[in-house]
């Protein structure tokens, strides 16, 4: 099947859930070929796709025999077979172990941590394995082929062990990527890019969309930009930058934003690492404010680099200081999640208060 980019082809398209979660409009393209899919759904596509174009890509974690527990490789076994698409015991040291293995004798292996919450028995292999096997050997030998699926973030009920959002964590680390999906378009698009990219690359997915998120989804197979944020609501008082399903928050307050005058630029940042710093260098020039939201905790939060560089680069351009909207510097908490969250009220103040600054 031949890999599309959605550049070249279609016209917009806004996403909207079933239950009229609103996430934004992007300029992606739709296809006859396209139909109405959810984002768990999206990944499952972009697995199937990745094994039926790639006879050396393998699907691998807890639970991916019988669909995983959001579902997302349903089918895959019975497909593919199980040579390919296997269970693995409870371990994911192990996991990310024998994903690097594989990946090292140049194959696609594409491994599963079932929460994000339980990728850190793996830290180290990511972060003094995968993340170094190139540079060890001077580009001799890599395990580029390896794509590290997570499902990560609060999902209304998740607690302490099941909601966090770890990516700061990994954009410390240099040779490996870190991407986050938005919608379910995206996901489908940057999956296959990522399994495809010559590194290493951590792909956390919104477990809030899985089900939520629902748009037209081009069924052919295609890959999206990494390193490349979207402009996704153009404005021109105060730049909005997140990632993820905090993008539909956001959106939120745009809206509310504009009610009042307020024009606001809301940019998607889609790859943590590396991130795109000139496009949103170019939007706050323009603005002159930067506020960023993420649900993960806000100190040592990847929002903090993103504001630390942009003061480097548009000093003398800001009209106020750089806003960050985050989650707390608490564990994640199970009856106290609404508190905890960056809502959309939350950041509507932080919007105010930074162009009355």
């Amino acid at each position: 099947m031949a890999t599309t980019s959605l550049r070249t082809i279609g016209r917009s398209v806004c996403r909207v859930s079933r239950r009229g979660f609103s996430t934004s409009c992007d300029d992606k393209l739709v296809q006859p070929s396209s139909k109405s899919t959810n984002l768990y759904s999206a990944i499952n596509q972009a697995l199937h796709i990745a094994l039926e174009t790639d006879p050396r890509a393998y699907v691998f974690g807890e639970d991916v025999g019988f669909g995983g527990v959001f579902r997302c490789t349903t089918g895959l076994a019975d497909r593919f077979g199980k040579s390919r698409v296997f269970n693995t015991p409870l371990c994911e040291q192990g996991i990310i172990g024998f994903g690097i293995g594989l990946a090292a004798m140049g194959n696609r292996a594409v491994a599963e941590i079932q929460f994000a919450d339980y990728i850190y028995p793996a830290f180290d292999q990511i972060v003094n394995e995968a993340a170094k096997f190139r540079y060890r050997s001077g580009n001799q030998f890599n395990c580029g082929g390896l794509t590290i699926r997570a499902p990560y973030g609060a999902v209304g009920h998740g607690g302490h062990y099941h909601s966090q959002s770890p990516e700061a964590f990994f954009c410390h680390v240099p040779g490996i990527k870190v991407v986050i999906p938005r919608s379910p378009q995206q996901a489908k698009g940057l999956l296959l890019s990522c399994i495809r990219d010559p590194n290493p690359v951590v792909f956390f997915e919104p477990k809030w969309l899985y089900r939520l998120a629902v748009e037209e989804v081009p069924e052919y197979d295609y890959m999206l930009p990494l390193s490349e944020a979207e402009v996704i609501r153009e404005g021109s008082d105060i730049t909005l930058v997140g990632w993820g399903a905090q993008l539909s928050v956001m959106e939120q307050a745009c809206l509310d934003a504009e009610k009042e005058g307020i024009s606001c630029e809301l940019i998607d940042l889609k790859t943590l690492i590396p991130w795109d710093k000139e496009t949103i260098e170019s939007s706050v020039r323009k603005t002159g404010r930067l506020l960023i939201s993420h649900e993960a905790p806000v100190t040592g939060g990847f929002g903090a680099e993103i504001s630390a560089s942009i003061v480097e680069r548009c000093f003398l351009r800001l009209e106020a200081p750089v806003a960050r909207v985050c989650g707390l510097d608490t564990p994640f908490p199970l009856v106290f999640e609404p508190f905890y969250m960056p809502t959309k009220n939350k950041i509507l103040d932080a919007i105010k208060s930074t162009i009355n600054y």
